[in-house]
């Protein structure tokens, strides 16, 4: 064999118990498991390399069901944010805004409308348009495994444009066809993102139309829903009822309840799911285990004051009476940017920029229209922040769910990112396991590996079992723990000694090695 973990406490993902094995690695499966006290005559693996694994657990390796490393895992090669957590398959294209199918009109949009996500790209080579093509180029080796999800707001940036109106029914055409060659060419499924634009324009029967493509090719559907504030339960019974008029999967992206007027209300969101859940719906979801939340200053604003793209919105910002009217709308009527909810300026902190002349506004809360009206036109909209309005009993409260998974919803960009983007996985296993014991090791094991790889349609990943891609983790029940804080966001993870994927070491006695064994992992029929 290539590698034997022996005697490692092995967590395998079913959510059962966990048991002492030594597991063989060889040609980048798991080829042998040996159990403590088995039969007499199983001889013990042996190996060119062996790990003493005594006191450690085993798991697959984490999946992230929400991440933005679109541009980060093609800049960043070593990409220890998620290589260090243990993650080994980031879930991409999120919020119906990332960098596939385009032209090059589209593109040159799309990179301004998301730079606080992903910064301006001006480091990298698209080199490709299409959902394939972008895909071909993660395969020329990355930190991590990737799939990809087809962004909704980018097809309709493509086929409408930026204008708030229904699509013609050629322009509908175009999107479906958009949506069936990106599902053709590997993606796992489409996202939106409706409080953002241009994708938020679409009203349900366009959005149940682009579904049933998807549900054409065995993908799913993963909203970022209209209000996580004013109006989130209707907003998610929306989603239920689009999709199951569609017979499309329904994976809810960072499924919470925000802002003051949902705090306890998690409960009422779980009924909702399980009576449609119990009729057979086709439903998961997936929370980073953090309050606040994290996106672009631009995206709070009202949709209106975005038709037409970036550069309409910054001429609007200039004008006098036009940002009165922005600034009225966002503090007296409740934006449909911000969830419906009046803005509370102090629930906002700068955690980014994309000016360097603007660093010293990172760390800080903003004081009102006028600072955040300043920092949108002369940061270009590339601004990024931390918007604490999330409750800890929600949080709490529906990680604990049947079909819930983890997603970091990890932001790399910016000087003060959110710890989300380091810090996600440990988390859960350092703080709500071991800690508060929120969840079992196996069962919370099994929320970050199988349901995940179950949703994504992985019949070899996301298990320990024979046959299966030796993509593992190797870490300490006792000190795994996010080292990432809001002080010090960018700080490494503990206790997660050794990450493999494909069978290759990505993480060594705790350091990155200089690996790429991620390649694009693509759905099939």
């Amino acid at each position: 064999m290539d590698l034997v973990f022996r005697d490692a406490e092995v967590v395998d993902g079913t959510g059962g118990a966990s048991y002492r094995a030594d597991v063989a690695i060889d040609g980048g499966r798991i080829a042998a498991i040996v159990k403590e006290g088995a039969a007499a005559g199983c001889q013990r693996p042996t190996a060119r390399r062996v790990v003493d694994a005594e006191g450690l657990a085993l798991s697959p390796g984490f999946i992230d069901m929400h991440a933005h490393s679109d541009l980060a895992l093609l800049r960043d090669p070593d990409h220890s944010a998620k290589a260090a957590q243990g993650v080994t398959l980031e879930v991409l294209g999120q919020d119906g805004l990332s960098y596939a199918p385009v032209d090059d009109r589209t593109l040159a949009e799309v990179r301004k409308a998301i730079t606080g996500w992903n910064g301006s790209g001006d480091d990298i080579d698209f080199d490709w348009r299409t959902v394939g093509g972008y895909l071909d180029r993660l395969d020329r080796g990355i930190a991590v495994n990737a799939a990809y999800l087809i962004p909704q707001g980018t097809v309709r940036m493509y086929a409408v444009g930026w204008d708030d109106r229904p699509a013609t029914g050629s322009e509908l055409d175009h999107m479906r066809r958009l949506v069936a060659e990106g599902m053709e060419q590997g993606a796992v499924g489409m996202s939106s993102g409706l409080t953002y634009t241009p994708g938020m324009y679409a009203k349900d029967a366009e959005l149940t139309e682009l579904c049933r493509v998807v549900a054409g090719y065995g993908g799913y559907y993963c909203p970022h829903h209209r209000s996580y504030g004013a109006g989130a339960l209707e907003a998610y019974e929306e989603m239920v009822r689009l999709t199951r008029e569609a017979g499309c999967a329904l994976h809810l992206a960072h499924a919470t309840m925000n802002f003051g007027m949902n705090k306890g209300r998690a409960p009422e969101l779980l009924a909702l799911l399980d009576e449609a859940l119990d009729a057979g719906a086709d439903i998961s979801l997936d929370t980073y285990p953090y309050t606040p939340g994290c996106t672009t200053l631009v995206a709070v604003l009202p949709s209106w004051a975005s038709e037409g793209g970036p550069e309409a919105v910054l001429a609007r910002l200039r004008d006098d009476e036009t940002a009165e009217r922005i600034r009225h709308h966002l503090e007296v009527l409740g934006s449909d940017g911000c969830h419906g909810v009046p803005m509370d300026w102090d629930t906002i902190e700068i955690s980014g920029v994309s000016e360097a002349t603007l660093a010293d506004w990172v760390g800080r809360r903003v004081d009102g229209w006028a600072t955040a009206r300043r920092l949108l036109l002369e940061d270009r909209l590339g601004t990024t922040i931390l918007q604490h309005v999330g409750h800890e009993e929600n949080v709490r409260t529906i990680m604990r769910h049947r079909v819930h998974t983890g997603g970091s919803d990890g932001i790399l960009q910016g000087l003060k990112p959110h710890p989300r983007a380091y810090g996600t996985f440990p988390q859960y296993l350092g703080r709500y396991v071991r800690d508060l014991g929120v969840l079992t090791l196996e069962d919370c094991v099994a929320h970050l590996t199988s349901r995940p790889a179950a949703r994504l349609g992985l019949t070899d990943r996301g298990r320990i079992r024979e046959g299966y891609r030796a993509d593992l983790v190797l870490f300490d029940p006792e000190t795994v723990g996010a080292g990432a804080t809001y002080d010090s966001p960018r700080t490494l993870p503990t206790g997660i000694p050794h990450v493999l994927i494909n069978g290759e070491f990505v993480m060594e006695d705790g350091r990155r090695t200089s690996a790429l064994a991620g390649r694009s992992v693509r759905r099939t029929r």
